[in-house]
């Protein structure tokens, strides 16, 4: 059982290590002429924060997920590398 549970978490850290390099290289690759299409993607989330006042204290939740190309490349691409391991 430890195994597949092991399995899981490192699935997870290749799927988010493999968004966040393939969202990078998108983002470096935008003003290069030829790759321009690496960075097409979308922006989707809460903008403006959500905020929580108990008068003691403030909360605000915020969260923004940004999609581009390049980002479903790496994931692809570490889910294939997740799988030869």
């Amino acid at each position: 059982m430890a195994v597949r549970d092991k399995s899981v978490w490192l699935l997870l850290v290749f799927i988010l290590s493999g968004l966040v390099i393939g969202g990078l290289l998108g983002e470096l690759s935008k003003n290069v002429d030829w790759l321009w299409w690496l960075s097409y993607g979308d922006e989707f989330g809460l903008t403006s924060p959500l905020t929580l006042d108990l008068s003691v204290l403030k909360i605000q939740f915020g969260l923004t997920i940004k999609i581009s190309i390049a980002s479903i490349i790496g994931m692809a691409i570490a889910i294939f590398i997740y799988r030869k391991i």
